[in-house]
């Protein structure tokens, strides 16, 4: 039960926060979809991650730290991840105002990160020789939160794009989340301090984008606004 609670309450917390933090609360029942949209993502990321890994690996470390940092890591789980708020999200009516991006932004990603976890959890933890429970552990402390982060990122810029129509923020939303995520699983085949010293810029980053957003929306009285696209 503990390795349970350890392997999804990251998700749960940095969910509450990104919720709690938002002044006009978004429907519950599109929060869910996204969340399980986020889910399904996993899915076909396991499979073309396997591909691109059986494919192009070769033993070399630098290789195959490029591969599952930008490519079978990165490039595939954060396209997948922005295709929710491209073909779904976008076309919601409660999708109204750029913190919007944020909240279904994180959803999406912690979507991913929490069957993800699950199966490093329970089903990988005896390939890397350690516990359920240690795996647990050290996932709460570093990929979910990677995940979750990428997640505001995106939804920073994503909502920037959809309500100011500058095609530049959808560059930003792919590149930027692609570039934090990759640069995670490439340090980390080397060194795992180096991994959380790039953990801790997005951290600050992530933050700073979001203090932002909750700046300019403290300052409004209705929620909605024009979507540009």
């Amino acid at each position: 039960m503990t390795t349970l609670v350890i392997t999804i309450l990251p998700s749960i917390v940095i969910f509450c926060y990104f919720y709690f933090s938002d002044k006009f609360k978004e429907p519950k029942r599109t929060m869910a979809e996204v969340f399980l949209l986020g889910v399904a993502a996993t899915i076909p990321a396991g499979y073309l991650n396997n591909f691109i890994l059986k494919t192009f690996e070769n033993g070399d470390v630098f290789n195959d730290a490029l591969l599952t940092g930008f490519f079978a890591g990165g490039l595939v789980e954060e396209i997948l991840k922005f295709s929710v708020l491209y073909f779904f999200v976008v076309k919601k009516n409660e999708f109204n105002e750029p913190m919007d991006g944020i909240v279904y932004g994180v959803l999406a990603s912690l979507g991913f990160a929490t069957l993800e976890n699950i199966e490093y959890v329970y089903f990988l933890a005896d390939e890397y020789e350690v516990s359920s429970l240690s795996m647990a552990f050290a996932r709460a402390f570093s990929a979910v939160p990677m995940h979750g982060l990428v997640g505001v990122v995106m939804g920073f810029y994503f909502g920037l794009y959809s309500f100011l129509g500058d095609k530049k923020f959808i560059g930003y939303a792919l590149v930027m989340p692609l570039l934090f995520h990759g640069s995670y699983n490439f340090l980390l085949s080397f060194n795992v301090l180096y991994a959380y010293g790039v953990l801790a810029i997005l951290l600050l980053y992530a933050l700073k984008l979001h203090k932002h957003l909750k700046l300019k929306q403290s300052e409004k009285f209705l929620e909605t606004e024009i979507k540009k696209i």
